[in-house]
């Protein structure tokens, strides 16, 4: 809870500096990339915590996997090798026991009970009587031609005077191969002592370390107390050779080692210490084959990790894109309505203005007309009378001037809203032609070539004709205003999807910048001279109220192209 707390702290500091973050492009730049920056620590930050747990979770896991049956096959093996020496010692007690010096001395005697052995047991190589005093070899079976050798300066035969029985390390001996002796001291009533010893094949070991069925890879041995081979290592030495490895060659336990070879090659070696004799057993397997799966699924892991992290990373730019976009799209929206807010707030204020000029022009306008009105009347009712006729003018001027006026405060009630739309069904290409005959003595004048296209299918509409034409007017003369002599206009209308009809008036004149073009439809903006900045917002409130919309594009030097939306059908 307390992480997420941080997490959500550190994300909402995060968003307040992006808010403060000024409105240039560059923002959303900045805001995307923190935006990436913020998701890609959220996300891969935990997966590549969680991805290093699991990896050393389950290293640690496999190598328990690995290092338990290892621990179970040296225990058992040990257990085997001991039980085997322990059974070859406990025979010789008993033979000891069962049968007395002079019956031992008695060589046929000895032949059978060697026989037997061997029979009966595997192991033993021959079979001697030895004078617990003199050390002196009464009586032999076996191979080899022993008899009456002497045994006192061999530490084993120290060894067993010394605790009664005695079990060796390899050695070679009289006999020149690798071998173990294990020798039984026994003392008579009459206070006679004789050893009977045997000797032991150390191929019996060879076979306990085959029926571990170790790898092609493995190694398996035994060593003494002081670290010299009792058996062949395929990786480190032969018999009776010194171990290059620091295994402790004391202890009460199994223990697993990890070390290095001579060729750098990280080994795993469990051990462990028999209890009589002082031997150790020890197992080497080769880290690379043992963590054969390991390796494996590491390489897959770590594609999947970065596969999933690419993805991660690729969807982040994608959504973060998306969302960058769709801020960007809402904040312009949001800046067009505030515009237009602004706009119509403006229009508003000068159609309240209009209202009341217009308002206030009409009063004494109306007062002029009925005066002008009783003038005439009176003049016609007078008899004639010099300079009636140019009376009579005069009147007739003033009345025209007031329907002028009439007209005028009209449009400005118009355009304050306050005059009602009239619709009927118009024909927009006879509109449009019509609009410009009006303007055909100026184009001549200025030499300008206007050209149509005008669509043959186009539907009719239904619109205001006077507020259109007071429309097109304003446009086409503003076109008209921005071209040198010898330019051209390009008009055309087309239907578009959504029932409705798109005029495009399109000039190469001087154009406009794009801050002129944000500009333009506010009232009193104006880049000519001599304009009052009304014209493009009368048209843009005109469009507005008709139900459609118009917009401009625009290239300094390269020139103007407005375009008018119109509903087929009207709205109001």
């Amino acid at each position: 809870m307390k992480n997420k707390m941080i997490q959500m702290f550190f994300i909402k500091k995060m968003l307040q500096k992006l808010i403060e973050i000024d409105s240039s492009a560059s923002r959303y730049d900045h805001f995307r990339r923190n935006i990436r920056i913020i998701i890609l620590i959220l996300t891969l930050f935990p997966l590549t915590v969680m991805a290093l747990i699991n990896y050393h979770q389950f290293l640690k896991s496999l190598k328990h996997e690995i290092i338990t049956p290892e621990k179970v096959l040296v225990n058992k093996t040990r257990h085997s090798i001991e039980f085997f020496l322990k059974e070859r010692l406990s025979l010789l007690k008993s033979i000891s026991h069962m049968y007395t010096y002079e019956e031992l001395s008695d060589i046929n005697r000895l032949n059978r009970i060697l026989y037997v052995l061997k029979k009966e047991f595997s192991g033993f190589v021959d079979l001697g009587i030895i004078d617990g005093t003199s050390g002196n070899q009464l009586c032999y079976s076996g191979p080899y031609n022993l008899e009456g050798k002497n045994y006192t300066d061999q530490n084993w035969y120290q060894d067993v005077n010394l605790n009664g029985t005695y079990i060796s390390d390899v050695f070679m001996g009289h006999r020149k191969f690798p071998h173990i002796a294990i020798a039984v001291q026994h003392f008579e009533k009459s206070g006679r002592s004789w050893v009977i010893r045997t000797t032991i094949d150390t191929k019996m070991f060879d076979n306990f370390i085959a029926a571990m069925q170790l790898g092609g890879k493995d190694d398996a041995f035994i060593l003494n107390k002081k670290g010299i081979f009792q058996t062949n290592s395929r990786m480190f030495g032969g018999v009776l050779e010194k171990c290059p490895l620091n295994i402790e060659t004391s202890g009460h336990a199994t223990y697993i080692l990890e070390t290095q070879n001579k060729h750098g090659e990280d080994l795993f070696i469990a051990y462990t210490h028999f209890n009589y004799p002082e031997y150790t057993l020890v197992i080497v397997k080769s880290h690379a084959v043992a963590l054969r799966t390991w390796f494996a699924l590491k390489s897959e892991l770590f594609w999947v990790f970065l596969i999933g992290s690419l993805l991660i990373i690729i969807v982040v730019f994608q959504l973060t894109n998306i969302m960058v976009n769709r801020i960007r799209e809402a904040d312009q929206n949001r800046e067009l309505a505030f515009r237009e807010l602004e706009h119509h707030r403006k229009l508003s204020s000068i159609g309240r203005l209009a209202a009341g000029v217009a308002h206030e022009i009409n009063n004494p306008m109306a007062i002029i007309n009925e005066k002008a009105g009783l003038m005439k009347d009176l003049i016609a009712f007078q008899p004639k009378f010099k300079n009636q006729e140019k009376f009579m003018a005069q009147i007739m001027g003033i009345l025209k001037s007031v329907k002028r006026c009439r007209d005028i405060t009209h449009r400005l009630l118009g355009f304050a809203k306050r005059m009602d739309v009239q619709i009927e069904t118009i024909d927009l290409n006879e509109l449009i032609e019509e609009v410009l005959s009006f303007l055909e003595r100026e184009a001549l004048y200025k030499n300008i070539e206007i050209k149509l296209n005008l669509s043959e299918t186009l539907p009719r509409i239904d619109s205001d004709r006077g507020q259109l034409q007071q429309v097109f007017l304003n446009v086409i003369n503003n076109a008209m205003a921005a071209i040198d002599e010898g330019g051209e206009i390009h008009i055309a209308t087309i239907e578009e999807k959504g029932d409705t009809v798109l005029t495009s008036i399109q000039d190469n004149g001087c154009g406009m910048s794009e801050e002129t073009c944000r500009k333009i439809f506010e009232p009193f903006f104006t880049q000519k001279t001599n304009g009052t900045g009304l014209g493009l917002p009368i048209t843009y409130g005109i469009i507005k109220k008709l139900g459609g919309n118009i917009e401009v594009k625009s290239k300094v030097n390269e020139g103007s192209t407005f375009y008018i939306y119109l509903p087929t059908k009207s709205t109001n």
